[in-house]
């Protein structure tokens, strides 16, 4: 093989310069970006630039204004505590001169005990401490007439007319309370009162029941009250007096009548 064929059949690229050449000269006659587009991302940046120192600068002017506020508010709060502590000083001191004014006049009082007798009489503006200055000399003046004729014992009629008042006294003390009625004790009682069967004539039966008489003892409503199987108890209330009638003597007396009266119970008990 010849170097002639050699170098056909091999793939190689003679050309490559033309070419180079030839995408060089395209790009160069590839318009590039204009000025004015230049010019335009400029002013762009520079308005960015200007708009952020503006807005630093707002919020410079609001922290400056807001910090003077608060500096104002602290002064004027200031002012009134100051106010408020120079008006305590006052109360504080008025307090210490009322307290030493008070220690003084209780250390007098207790080192004269005759113008701490007279001292509440002072400040009467009606003319009654007067009264009792000017009363109180003729008084001292006769109080020893009278330890003369004072009587260490007493005397036998001041007793025997004490005694009288006393025993007087005693009787219309008995008197009053007799008078007054005593209290009873009384109790509301609930009797269930149960027949035989369905047979017995209730009627009679609480007639049986009611016959019963007795000091301290009255019979009050009365009711039927089914049982079942056809049969009725008798609910009847009495209001009795503790003293005089129990529940044991009217069960007693109710029992008797055997004849219509199976049982007794209590249904209620109440204290009146």
């Amino acid at each position: 093989m010849s170097s002639v064929d050699f170098f056909a059949q091999d793939k190689i690229w003679f050309e490559k310069p033309r070419y180079d050449e030839a995408e060089r000269c395209f790009y160069e006659k590839q318009p590039g970006p204009s000025e004015e587009t230049q010019d335009a991302g400029a002013n762009s940046i520079l308005q960015d630039i200007a708009r952020a120192r503006e807005n630093i600068q707002k919020s410079l002017a609001g922290t400056t204004g807001t910090g003077a506020g608060d500096q104002g508010e602290l002064v004027s709060r200031m002012k009134t505590l100051e106010q408020e502590n120079q008006s305590l000083h006052k109360v504080v001191e008025d307090l210490r001169s009322a307290l030493s004014k008070l220690e003084s006049r209780v250390a007098v009082l207790e080192k004269s005990p005759v113008a701490a007798a007279s001292a509440p009489a002072a400040p009467c503006t009606n003319g009654t401490a007067t009264k009792q200055q000017k009363s109180s000399a003729p008084v001292d003046e006769d109080d020893d007439d009278e330890d003369d004729d004072f009587d260490l014992f007493g005397s036998d009629e001041d007793d025997t007319e004490a005694e009288k008042i006393k025993q007087q006294r005693v009787t219309e003390y008995a008197a009053r309370k007799a008078k007054k009625p005593a209290l009873i004790a009384k109790s509301s009682i609930l009797l269930d009162v149960k027949p035989w069967d369905d047979d017995t004539d209730m009627g009679k039966l609480e007639e049986c029941v009611r016959s019963i008489q007795a000091d301290g003892l009255l019979w009050g409503v009365s009711k039927l009250v089914p049982v079942g199987y056809g049969i009725r108890k008798l609910q009847i209330a009495c209001v009795v007096e503790d003293d005089k009638v129990g529940t044991d003597l009217l069960e007693e007396e109710i029992t008797k009548f055997e004849d219509y009266i199976q049982s007794v119970d209590i249904a209620a008990f109440n204290k009146i």
